[in-house]
């Protein structure tokens, strides 16, 4: 078990805490669990939706290994890479950076609608496990109804009672920080709307 790296994420998470989406881990197993997230963002959804597949906008340079949220990128396409460059220089590109990671591979994705990704986030991603991130968007009026579902699963080295919590407040985290680009308060709804769908098929 990489020891540093699971106390680095119990430590993000506690100080993301006070800002971030209210915490729902949902389900837990002895080899897994799901948390989920759900706001109300008051955008449209295309503009929701541009700014979601935009990771550098939002995701927080903590949870990156660069440490600079510039280097993500998304390719928002089924098999396209959620990644980030290890960059010497600000001006390296995809072909003269050092390197990247691959923090999650796009599954699928459907215009204003719905990104899924497959990922083992951070620490995990040195675990035999595999993560699902379901993103989902729905209008609400001239709001945007935003849902990140995120379930993992398989062999791992951290207990689930302690990472659970950690990767809940990690997700949570993003959700707040996509919401507060259009200027919304920083608190997340976990209750469940029924009219929030997934129809990504099977």
């Amino acid at each position: 078990m990489n020891k540093l790296a699971f106390r680095t994420i119990l430590g993000m998470a506690a100080l993301c805490g006070a800002n971030a989406a209210q915490a729902e881990v949902t389900n837990t197993a002895a080899n897994g669990f799901t948390v989920q997230h759900q706001t109300v963002i008051s955008g449209d959804i295309e503009s929701v939706w541009k700014a979601m597949i935009a990771p550098s906008r939002y995701w927080n340079a903590d949870h990156s290994w660069t440490g600079n949220a510039e280097n993500f990128y998304l390719v928002p396409q089924a098999g396209g890479c959620f990644c980030e460059l290890i960059r010497t220089t600000s001006d390296d590109n995809i072909k003269s950076s050092e390197g990247s990671v691959q923090h999650m591979r796009v599954i699928y994705a459907r215009n204003n609608k719905m990104l899924r990704l497959s990922g083992a986030l951070g620490p995990l991603q040195g675990e035999a496990v595999t993560g699902t991130l379901t993103m989902l968007l729905q209008p609400q009026d001239t709001d945007t109804v935003v849902r990140f579902t995120y379930k993992v699963g398989g062999y791992m080295e951290f207990p689930v009672d302690q990472i659970a919590p950690a990767v809940d407040g990690v997700i949570g985290e993003q959700l707040t920080r996509l919401s507060a680009l259009f200027g919304d308060a920083a608190v997340a709804d976990t209750n469940v709307v029924d009219d929030v769908t997934d129809d990504g098929g099977e």
